[in-house]
């Protein structure tokens, strides 16, 4: 940027350019408020900062308040406490952003780095862990005291399939009208359900009432390859 400058609408945040105020933008401290929240973003001849959106747990460049910093460069070495205002220049001078890193500690302790870098490592990591979570579901198969076997065979190989996906199997019997009074029947169907998965489940929950229904959760043996 040598003979035009940037300037930032307070109102739309978009980019216009001033060609007449070169000299005067290159030196002036310009508020923005980026995600809800101001920060400043410095302007020199030799250097133009990043605009820089700041996340809700770390303060970048101005957006730090802290008089004093103990400060470690970009490199991981310690450059001893200095103020605010030097430890802004000497980022400034290596193109790199203050961020504060230990707000708690006395005096905070801020390092020199790339932030935009910084964060989009942080989202990167965020990213692959997500990948690599196991979402595991849990999968409702309804069964019935008087189930038949055709209907009964039906619903295991259901569950067969959800287990070796390596979901959860919820496992339910309503009990309707005066059946709740022969409760024993439905669990003789949950057992004897949980014992034709018992190559591919074990059971997390054992049979149990809720409210006119009884359920009992059966589990993967082992996570999907």
């Amino acid at each position: 940027m040598s003979e035009r400058a940037v300037h930032l609408d307070a109102r739309t945040h978009t980019r216009v350019d001033k060609s007449n105020l070169s000299t005067f933008f290159y030196w002036m401290n310009l508020w923005v408020r980026p995600n809800g929240r101001y920060t400043q973003t410095m302007y020199s001849r030799d250097n133009i900062r990043r605009w820089i959106t700041i996340s809700k747990d770390m303060y970048v460049n101005e957006g730090i308040r802290a008089r004093e910093l103990r400060i470690i460069d970009h490199n991981g070495e310690q450059l001893g406490i200095k103020s605010r205002i030097e430890a802004l220049e000497i980022a400034t001078r290596v193109n790199l952003d203050l961020v504060l890193v230990a707000p708690q500690a006395k005096p905070p302790v801020a390092r020199i780095m790339d932030y935009g870098k910084f964060k989009f490592e942080q989202q990167k990591k965020d990213r692959e862990v997500r990948k690599n979570q196991k979402i595991i579901l849990l999968k409702e198969v309804r069964l019935s005291p008087t189930i038949d076997e055709h209907d009964f065979q039906t619903k295991l190989r259901n569950a067969v399939k959800f287990l070796e996906k390596g979901d959860k199997v919820k496992c339910s019997i309503r009990f309707r009208g005066r059946a709740i009074t022969h409760k024993e029947i439905g669990q003789r169907v949950l057992d004897r359900f949980a014992e034709a998965c018992k190559g591919v489940s074990t059971v997390e929950q054992r049979p149990k009432m809720e409210g006119r229904s009884m359920f009992l959760v059966l589990a993967p043996t082992a996570e999907k390859e």
